[in-house]
């Protein structure tokens, strides 16, 4: 990717609109994800501040007239960057967090780079019950809602009621506010995906609680996470999706078939779950790669189940 047009869009961005941006060339992924596995970005950039929604608007409309492809990053959980890294931009938004305004009645509204732990306590001091099942998960509101997360029976979707985002599929990208309508999601699906959009916030609509019984329920899903070994080693969470026409969970398909422990360089099914695969220390994304391949090989010969990851697989492979 030609650096000095690169550079040109964000020098010509800055000036158009100011904000405080990090910008950082060549910078490794494994930095910025949480499999700590990841090669170079040819730009990625951190902007902050209150011009942050104006500045990505721009940012957003100008690379697009260049031809230069945009990665929007979150939390950086449930991905794995090629060892050869993304072309053009990763646009980081970690830091456009915290509330978006004020609660109203029972909704909250949460910046997307809101980490899913802030989320919830932000929604626990408020007294506000729905988001329990956030505490102690990995990423970002924004991935999350582009995601549909779920944990313990609970889903985005089930709270989620609005989204502000950034379309920026036209040479003009313009702001908007999108209603969230329960049908247009599903498992780990939502109208997000497949779309240039980059989410600003999600509004949740809650229910009044009891802030020590919510904080108690957040206590249980974070031991029940620390307990299952989710943060012993660097990993994307679950590696495949469940399907429910297996009749068992992609973890259990996996345990039977004795696949736990199995290696690929660095990278490994981890001994205490089969689901998660663990970066055990120097592991490339190519490693990973591999041993996700293998895995899904040997459920299938085994069973003839088809298991669909559910980490994605980003960049340039």
């Amino acid at each position: 990717m030609n650096n000095e047009n690169i550079r040109k869009i964000i020098d010509q961005c800055m000036t158009e609109i100011p904000c405080a941006v990090d910008v950082r060339y060549n910078e490794p992924m494994s930095l910025h994800t949480t499999f700590k596995i990841g090669g170079p970005a040819d730009c990625w950039l951190r902007p902050e501040g209150d011009n942050f929604p104006a500045f990505c608007a721009y940012f957003l409309s100008s690379a697009r007239k260049a031809g230069i492809p945009v990665f929007i990053l979150g939390g950086g959980a449930n991905i794995v960057v090629s060892d050869l890294g993304i072309r053009g931009f990763a646009l980081d938004v970690s830091a456009w967090k915290g509330k978006a305004g004020h609660n109203v009645d029972e909704v909250l509204s949460l910046r997307s780079g809101t980490s899913m732990d802030e989320a919830a306590e932000t929604a626990a001091a408020a007294g506000l019950s729905g988001l329990e099942f956030l505490a102690g998960m990995p990423g970002s509101i924004g991935g999350a809602a582009w995601m549909n997360a779920r944990c313990y029976g609970r889903e985005i979707a089930d709270s989620l009621i609005e989204t502000e985002i950034i379309d920026f599929s036209q040479d003009l990208a313009v702001s908007q506010r999108i209603a969230a309508d329960r049908a247009d999601f599903g498992y780990k699906r939502s109208p997000f995906q497949g779309k240039d959009y980059l989410i600003l916030s999600a509004g949740f609509r809650l229910k009044t609680g009891n802030e020590n019984e919510i904080r108690g329920k957040m206590r249980e899903n974070r031991l029940d996470r620390e307990a299952k070994g989710h943060y012993s080693f660097p990993c994307a969470g679950s590696a495949f999706k469940n399907n429910r026409d297996f009749g068992k969970s992609t973890g259990e398909i996996i345990d039977g078939l004795g696949l736990r422990g199995l290696k690929f360089g660095a990278a490994q099914v981890a001994p205490f779950h089969g689901n998660i695969i663990i970066n055990t220390g120097g592991a490339c994304a190519a490693d990973v790669r591999s041993l996700i391949e293998d895995v899904a090989a040997k459920v299938k010969a085994g069973t003839g189940f088809i298991l669909e990851p559910e980490i994605l697989f980003i960049g340039d492979w």
